[in-house]
């Protein structure tokens, strides 16, 4: 079969590790050439040398994403890199569990910015070069708990339901442009992330969930795939998918 991805470019911020990573690997099988971005430069290159395995163009970058300058400064160096940008993966994130009436305003701030401010900043750059070429592809990674919430999670799932939200008007924004819109909202997936929650929350978790068990990132990935993928995306706009083992069922 033919790659579904041949001759596109994607910037794909996170890889370093989890969802994102696996997304990377996942476009370079189907045979998109790649940026990835995170704060681990070790990561993102390791996550670079197993996509160039499979005979495209990747490259790691080092780059805090909440930052406006350092941002904007990525998307055009991998425009320059890429030659142009069809997909846009927005990946990078933390996650922190802590009850509101104890949470520092620095813990909140800290988790808007890497959760939210992120995906701003990289749509900001990355959408006005995709409507300019007429077409793009923007794929945001929520959470199902910006859609349910989660306790002790108040602020990740504030930003997560910022990105939902995100997601949705900015599609209605480029979609006549040609350029579509759509975020991803796995439920608790065995990544590093997951690795600052508490035993007993993951433990819980787990037994409410349908499906009986966590994710893991290569369950995400196709996803991630069908969006990007020409003609599987063409007709999703501003829509949330649910990999989530059954937590959320809209």
């Amino acid at each position: 079969m033919p790659h579904v991805l041949k001759s596109n470019t994607a910037i794909v911020t996170g890889a370093a590790s989890g969802i994102g990573a696996a997304i990377a690997e996942a476009y370079a099988a189907e045979g998109a050439d790649l940026v990835l971005a995170d704060l681990d430069r070790d990561g993102a290159e390791r996550t670079a040398a197993r996509a160039r395995e499979f005979g495209v163009r990747a490259s790691a970058v080092q780059v805090d994403l909440t930052d406006a300058k350092a941002t904007e400064k990525l998307v055009a160096e991998a425009e320059t890199t890429l030659g142009h940008i069809d997909i846009l993966v927005n990946s990078a994130g933390m996650l922190t569990e802590v009850p509101l009436i104890e949470m520092p305003v620095r813990t909140w701030d800290e988790m808007i910015a890497a959760d939210l401010r992120s995906v701003f900043l990289c749509c900001r750059w990355t959408a006005p070069r995709m409507v300019r070429r007429g077409t793009g592809r923007i794929i945001n990674i929520a959470s199902q708990l910006g859609i349910k919430g989660g306790e002790g999670l108040v602020h990740y799932s504030a930003a997560k339901a910022g990105v939902i939200g995100l997601t949705k008007a900015l599609a209605r924004e480029l979609a006549p442009s040609g350029v579509l819109v759509n975020a991803i909202a796995p439920g608790p997936i065995e990544t590093p992330l997951v690795d600052g929650i508490s035993a007993d929350w993951k433990q819980a978790k787990q037994a409410e969930l349908p499906l009986g068990r966590f994710g893991v990132p290569a369950e995400i990935a196709p996803s991630a795939v069908l969006l990007a993928g020409n003609p599987s995306g063409n007709l999703y706009v501003g829509q949330v998918l649910g990999p989530n083992s059954g937590d959320v069922m809209p």
